[in-house]
């Protein structure tokens, strides 16, 4: 994959919310769409992430009402991002190292441009490293982590 660069491989214009999307509505939504995460978006500016796992940890274990609960009270803002323009490699590593399957792709001025998913990375894996670094991906001291 020497040389590809993230936007040849990542998904273009994901589905996303705002911060005042309720948390029941991104529920449906990645319900609908079968993923596990949303960007949150203030304008074009990527704000925030929201996970399948925020909502359940951070709304529904709590006791909290997901039906009238904004977005932004349990997504996830301290971000791992990439830019489009990033080498795929660098991206590789990057989520590797910190566990993620799914990183928001931004351009040179913040905007939301794309996710790079382990799944774009596997159709484009064509050889014995990137397979690897797929396992890497997916494999935490603890098991496997969404």
């Amino acid at each position: 994959m020497g040389g590809t660069k993230v936007h040849e491989v990542m998904t273009d214009r994901p589905r996303c919310v705002t911060a005042e999307t309720t948390v029941s509505e991104a529920a449906q939504l990645m319900k609908s769409d079968d993923v596990g995460s949303l960007p949150v978006l203030d304008g074009e500016q990527l704000a925030g992430m929201i996970t399948d796992r925020d909502i359940v940890v951070r709304a529904i274990a709590e006791g909290k009402d997901p039906r009238g609960m904004p977005v932004r009270e349990v997504a996830s803002r301290e971000l791992v991002r990439v830019n489009a323009d990033d080498d795929l490699s660098s991206a590789l590593q990057l989520m590797a190292s910190q566990q993620v399957r799914r990183l928001p792709v931004v351009d040179d001025d913040g905007r939301l441009v794309g996710i790079l998913a382990q799944a774009d990375v596997a159709r484009e894996a064509k050889d014995k490293d990137s397979g690897q670094m797929l396992q890497d991906i997916s494999q935490s001291p603890a098991g496997p982590r969404v």
